[in-house]
């Protein structure tokens, strides 16, 4: 298909389906031929109906620099044709060939330390490489334009989870050219960086060196002397591997209309997904939880993948039926975890459910990961019974949930900006985390049952009653008074400790803490004390006339002077004892709540709790711990999803009439509703 034919043709942006696809990676370039048939055959009876290949495929469709074979990579398409599936089929740039490598060293990565990287591993690219650039866009152009019109081919994926960092001269020269396009001017720059700190005043552009452990850093990635620099270097790598990936993208789109998606990887430190969300046609992202976090963060992670295209809904591209294989303890997930874990990725905005891996690899470093087919490629196994059985109910449901939108009236604040700068940040603390708090809030709204967008900075506040915005370190753009809309038409917005403190620059505002939300929190802050994390100040929270409620606090204490605020919370010890902690203000018909330290999970709840309560906002399960709730709309139609991840049965009076899509079974409001553990009920309302 000519290029100039697609000019006039309507790109979508999520794949057109009949039903939530169901499937995953498959490498069948990994085996011979003669697994294939047993393995489509193991496909049918697990209801599997889409696969994603091609992921590292790229020494196998481009064995040298002048020759591009695109056989066995058709063959398996086809074969999934031919099988009645569909493939979401990815461009194979996630790791370089060998050949590549050695003939142009040029696409080695040179680390923190300053060491040119030699051939090896994965995310071994450099992105400034000019040879990178040119053959990977080359590489998924040529795919493109073989399987552009291919009728199983339904979706993009491009590269393969981004992240990484390179400090190479390259990287040097393009974080130049990257700097004048934002700065325009050295005296601009040198503003921004506060340069007549530490005589580092430039005077040229050549000047200006990635901050690394060779020029900037000590101790490491968060500990710099120029935290303006090191900002703008992680904001310039999240650009830069942005435009690689916009590189493949519009090689894809000489040849094809079909959507494009790259696997992110959810609450990921070192790239900017906002920066990013523009250019993708439909998120996609990667669960695998860490050990020991709550189910929450899941939950956190989904929203902030839908909330990057305004509510759409997105891909869950990988999860793993059974355990992973890249920590030092794999446990597996235990009955029905598999299906809850599936069903709140659908609950929270996920149009498919597909896994890695659809067949173990036979070796190197993920040969024991888990997959829906073992080594052995047995049907009978625990695992694939579980996935079979999930591939029958969601054939069922069938295209009913698809497109489904959470109809939120909170939205809970993400900022990459703020987190790099808080964690960047010389003075106060190092033990409190950005990630943490917001989890902390989030779990505080889960629990709760409030439906909830995570949203950036940028985002339009118009439609949220509550607004969280935890750990709000730098105030940029209009933010500010955005948040004072909010409180001014009779919405609530919380913050905490450690917001409004610095610009778009990471500069000190010249003004009282919380620099341009002191107005909107009606408080002043005179000082911050630090104490050790093994040290707790107790906080007495109450509103006046109210029996307080006990809860510890740890790390940083604002010393909080109310300027027309009213005092909520109590410090209980050191010299700022009996002084305010947590503070509520009104403003405008609503209200906004500063929370001056970091509250542990007790207290937390507590101040979100009241916050919802007031706005008639907490879920039908807020009292029944582990009990998940949340909905989607489709169409007029809204869908109520319950989940019990708790260790025990429950059953709880339903507050829904309809009808459970899961087993055609009719509910009035008041009829018992059972889940065991890991149950899920999904009723049409």
């Amino acid at each position: 298909m000519a290029s100039t034919s697609l000019e006039t043709l309507r790109i979508v942006t999520l794949p057109a389906l009949s039903k939530i696809p169901y499937g995953g990676d498959y490498n069948p370039e990994q085996w011979g031929e003669e697994v294939w048939e047993a393995d489509y055959r193991a496909f049918d009876l697990a209801h599997i109906d889409l696969v994603t290949v091609g992921v590292f495929s790229w020494a196998l469709t481009q064995p040298d620099e002048d020759t591009y074979d695109l056989s066995t990579l058709e063959r398996i398409i086809d074969r999934a044709h031919a099988e009645g599936r569909k493939v979401c089929l990815a461009t194979g740039t996630g790791a370089v060939p060998p050949w590549l490598a050695h003939r142009h060293p040029d696409v080695c990565r040179t680390d923190f330390e300053g060491r040119r990287h030699m051939y090896g591993g994965r995310h071994n690219a450099c992105a400034s490489s000019p040879t990178y650039r040119r053959m990977s866009a080359a590489v998924a152009g040529r795919i493109a334009e073989r399987f552009g019109d291919h009728p199983a081919v339904v979706a993009w994926h491009v590269n393969n989870e981004y992240g990484g960092q390179c400090y190479c001269d390259l990287c040097a020269g393009e974080f130049r050219v990257w700097l004048r396009e934002r700065y325009a001017t050295l005296d601009r720059l040198n503003d921004a960086w506060n340069a007549d700190f530490w005589s580092h005043r430039f005077t040229d552009w050549d000047q200006v060196v990635p901050p690394n452990m060779l020029s900037e850093h000590w101790r490491g990635p968060n500990h710099t002397a120029f935290q303006g620099i090191t900002l703008d270097y992680l904001r310039f790598n999240s650009d830069n591997l942005l435009r690689s990936f916009r590189d493949e993208k519009q090689a894809i789109r000489q040849f094809s209309t079909l959507p494009v998606t790259t696997n992110m990887m959810g609450i990921y430190r070192h790239l900017d997904y906002h920066r990013w969300a523009p250019h993708l046609d439909f998120a996609s992202w990667d669960n695998y939880p860490t050990d020991g976090s709550p189910v929450s963060r899941m939950a956190l992670s989904h929203g902030l993948m839908r909330g990057l295209k305004d509510g759409q809904p997105f891909w869950l591209m990988e999860q793993t039926p059974t355990m992973t294989a890249t920590r030092d303890f794999n446990p597996v997930k235990r009955p029905g975890v598999m299906r809850l874990w599936s069903w709140q990725a659908v609950a929270h905005g996920a149009d498919s459910v597909l896994f890695f891996q659809l067949r173990q690899s036979r070796g190197a470093s993920e040969k024991y990961h888990g997959a829906v087919l073992n080594h052995a490629g047995r049907t009978d196994t625990r695992a694939f019974g579980e996935v079979a059985a999930l591939g029958a109910e969601l054939e069922r449901v069938g295209d009913r949930l698809l497109g489904g939108r959470t109809p939120a009236r909170v939205a809970l604040l993400f900022d990459w900006d703020s987190w790099w700068a808080l964690e960047m940040t010389d003075g106060h603390s190092r033990a409190v985390g950005y990630e943490q708090q917001l989890v902390a809030y989030h779990e505080a709204l889960w629990q709760a049952g409030a439906l909830v967008d995570v949203v950036p900075a940028t985002a339009d506040l118009a439609d949220y009653d509550v607004v969280i915005a935890p750990l709000l370190h730098m105030v940029k753009g209009s933010i500010a008074e955005r948040l004072e809309d909010v409180a001014r038409r009779g919405g609530t917005v919380v913050t905490t400790v450690m917001s409004g403190l610095v610009d778009e620059d990471d500069n000190a505002f010249l003004a009282d803490v919380p620099g341009p939300l002191g107005a909107l929190c009606g408080i002043r802050v005179d000082e911050t004390d630090s104490l050790p994390p093994t040290v707790a100040n107790t906080i007495a929270l109450g509103m006046p006339g109210e029996d307080p409620v006990h809860v510890d606090a740890r790390h940083v204490f604002d010393l909080v002077i109310p300027q027309g605020a009213t005092t909520v919370g109590v410090y209980g010890r050191e010299f700022y004892a009996g002084t305010a902690a947590v503070t509520r203000h009104a403003f405008g018909e609503g209200s906004a709540w500063y929370v001056g330290t970091v509250l542990d999970q007790a207290g937390v709840d507590w101040v979100v709790r009241r916050v919802l309560a007031e706005h008639d906002l907490l879920g039908p399960f807020a009292d029944v711990p582990d009990l998940e709730h949340t909905a989607r709309v489709v169409d007029g139609r809204r869908y109520e999803f319950v989940l019990n991840h708790g260790a025990s049965d429950v059953e709880v009076p339903s507050p829904f009439a309809g009808t459970d899509v899961l087993t055609g079974r009719e509910l009035t409001s008041g009829d018992p509703l059972r889940l065991a553990v890991a149950g899920v009920v999904v009723i049409e309302v």
